[in-house]
């Protein structure tokens, strides 16, 4: 198999700003100790992190036991995530925070709540001795399809306080996909709403909870939380309204000492056929990876205001919306809505009328920004930020200069971040008070993290050609497995080297050592017998002044075995047709040489990507080559985008 090849050409640096490196968490001296540390002694590292920055009732009596590819951290440890997110920010020195922020909540409807850290203590502990209620106890898995609303944090946050296992559905998925779901957990209860807002409509929730549990003999109980207000049916001694039970329950409920490898989460993934993957994480290592990296990365203060625009039902939404800033004692943001709703400046709205400081978004919705126009950021107050975030996939050189000008107003470092579901916490960014940065590039691997990128025969790639990245030892944040199914664990992860995880990415590092991540592997394309990447066909094609958003695939080709096909959403103003796409092939070549030069650009109004915003190249490689679509397409977010291309393409 030929080596991948890099193709993207990007030598723009940007040096830290020597002011905020002066007041950063972790600054050039701090980084340099730590990578020393975290290089010749990973253990040693990660058990000074959890000491530093985690609580915990007992001591573990070692940091790691490893029996590849099965790994358990801080073994014998006893702690509470609840604990580390909550009553520890109301005691001793830190008892000032009792009545700090710690969410503030926007509807998108324009209904807004503060919640303090007492206040969301009081709810937490009464939501959990509402489940004791219930008969949920430690052990227990509990299902939660709900809407951005502050509840899905509180009842997160109450199954760590009993050592329930939570599993978060994300509140789109179809009534299919919650009920594999729930049965391949094995959950006892489910917590659900009447509906949310979404697209300045209330969308319903609770049907397609009671179509799943027609075929969930698991579980036993049902509470509804009142958000819409529309009309639902009940199913007598099951179904409960959230508001009932809460005014009767306690606010008081003692955290419980948890082993450290207790299960904390289970969350399903994406996954495009076949039964349903439950990725585990645990309790100790996870929340140690979550609470240093957002302490690290995101430079947290006490002043600041943090805004994750992730979904909870995404790994980035609980590492980064609920755990890790909470228990740094830091003040989350959840906005319950869509980015353009009600108006296409909603986001930046809401940054102004709350002060935010930091704001870590995916590279989707800045592409989205772009093609919506600068005058709709420009019109608001953005001064308060004062460092930007990338997640969810590679960013296109272009969007992040537009992200750092437009947004940032040249002055905000931007951490672009790569990490998993799987990793539970950030793997690959750069430390903001210390690390140059390069548009497209995650940079380097946060101390403590191996990371490589290996040929097809596990030799290192030589610069600056691609191939896998690879992960070549355990870190605390890690999947301990998926659920019910240790051997698809062990051939899914790692059976391409040995003992090490295969991340399913295919990247490139520069002669400066930086990660340039090029997409899935299943993604890439064999053009000519050169595996091309499609993150940087993509990058050359958004660095064109009248494109927004670019995705790029293979199709079958009798000549060059697959030729690259382009589907281009233009800026405002631009008119698509032959002449725009001839301009775009001579672009790409000039950009990154004709290897990459598209046989075929299709125009399109907007992509079919995931509710976490990720494009679906899948379901684009079937509309490339002419195929009927395959597989699930229940996380698709809309499926008129699909219908538009299907059509399209048959014209």
């Amino acid at each position: 198999m030929p080596e991948i090849k890099s193709l993207l050409k990007e030598e723009r640096v940007f040096e830290p700003d020597a002011a905020f490196a002066r007041q950063a968490n972790w600054n050039k001296k701090t980084v340099a100790e730590y990578r020393k540390l975290g290089a010749t002694s990973p253990k040693r590292f990660w058990a000074k992190m959890a000491r530093e920055n985690v609580s915990w009732f007992s001591p573990w009596k070692k940091v790691l036991d490893w029996k590849p590819p099965f790994a358990k951290w801080f073994v014998g440890g006893k702690l509470n995530v609840s604990y580390n997110c909550l009553d520890r920010h109301l005691e001793g020195e830190n008892a000032w925070r009792r009545n700090k922020a710690a969410i503030i909540w926007e509807g998108e409807p324009g209904d807004s709540r503060v919640i303090t850290y007492a206040e969301l203590h009081r709810e937490v502990c009464r939501f959990a001795n509402v489940m004791k209620g219930l008969g949920i106890k430690k052990g227990d898995r509990v299902a939660l399809y709900m809407p951005m609303i502050p509840e899905l944090a509180i009842a997160m946050l109450a199954c760590t306080r009993i050592g329930a296992t939570h599993s978060i559905v994300f509140g789109g998925f179809s009534a299919e996909a919650l009920r594999d779901r729930i049965n391949d957990a094995g959950a006892k209860l489910v917590v659900t709403a009447d509906g949310g807002f979404r697209k300045g409509e209330a969308f319903p929730l609770k049907p397609a909870v009671d179509e799943a549990c027609k075929k969930t003999p698991c579980v036993e109980n049902m509470v509804v939380v009142q958000r819409c207000g529309n009309r639902v049916s009940m199913k007598r001694r099951r179904d409960h309204w959230w508001h009932e039970l809460m005014a009767e329950a306690s606010p008081s409920c003692p955290p419980a000492k948890l082993d450290a490898e207790h299960p904390l989460f289970i969350l399903y993934t994406s996954g495009t056929t076949g039964k349903p993957k439950g990725i585990l994480h645990t309790t100790g290592g996870y929340l140690t990876h979550v609470t240093t990296t957002a302490k690290a990365i995101f430079d947290l203060k006490d002043s600041d205001v943090f805004w994750c625009t992730a979904d909870i039902g995404w790994i980035t939404g609980h590492s980064y919306v609920v755990y890790g800033p909470l228990s740094n004692g830091a003040t989350t943001v959840m906005y319950e809505g869509t980015p353009t709703s009600p108006g296409p400046d909603r986001w930046w709205a809401l940054i102004e009328k709350w002060g935010v400081n930091i704001l870590y978004t995916a590279p989707t919705a800045i592409r989205t920004f772009i093609r919506l126009g600068d005058e709709h950021p420009k019109s608001h107050d953005l001064s308060s930020l004062r460092l930007l975030g990338s997640v969810g996939e590679p960013i296109n050189p272009e969007a992040w200069i537009w992200y750092h000008r437009v947004i940032g107003g040249g002055r905000c470092p931007i951490v672009d971040t790569w990490w998993q579901t799987e990793t539970g916490g950030i793997m690959i960014t750069p430390l903001p008070g210390a690390v140059a940065t390069k548009p497209g590039s995650a940079t380097l691997p946060f101390p403590g993290i191996h990371a490589e990128v290996l040929d097809q025969e596990g030799r290192p790639a030589k610069a600056p050609n691609g191939g896998f990245l690879v992960l070549q030892h355990p870190w605390p944040g890690m999947l301990r497995g998926i659920w019910g199914d240790p051997k698809r664990y062990r051939e899914q992860y790692w059976s391409q080297y040995p003992d090490t995880y295969f991340a399913g990415d295919g990247a490139h590092r520069d002669r400066r050592g930086y990660f340039w991540v090029m997409g899935r592997i299943d993604d890439e394309m064999n053009i000519s017998g050169h595996r091309i990447g499609t993150m940087e066909v993509e990058s050359a094609l958004v660095s064109h002044r009248d494109v927004a958003e670019a995705a790029v695939v293979g199709r079958p080709d009798a000549i060059t075995g697959t030729a690259i096909v382009a589907f281009v959403t233009q800026k405002g103003g631009a008119k698509a047709g032959d002449a725009l796409a001839a301009a775009l092939r001579s672009h790409v070549t000039k950009q990154i040489g004709a290897i990459a030069r598209p046989a075929d650009i299709r125009f399109t109004d907007a992509l079919p990507k995931t509710r976490s915003g990720k494009i679906m190249r899948r379901l684009l490689r079937d509309v490339a080559a002419g195929k009927k679509t395959a597989g699930d397409t229940s996380t698709l977010e809309d499926l008129n985008v699909l219908a538009a291309l299907r059509g399209d393409d048959e014209s």
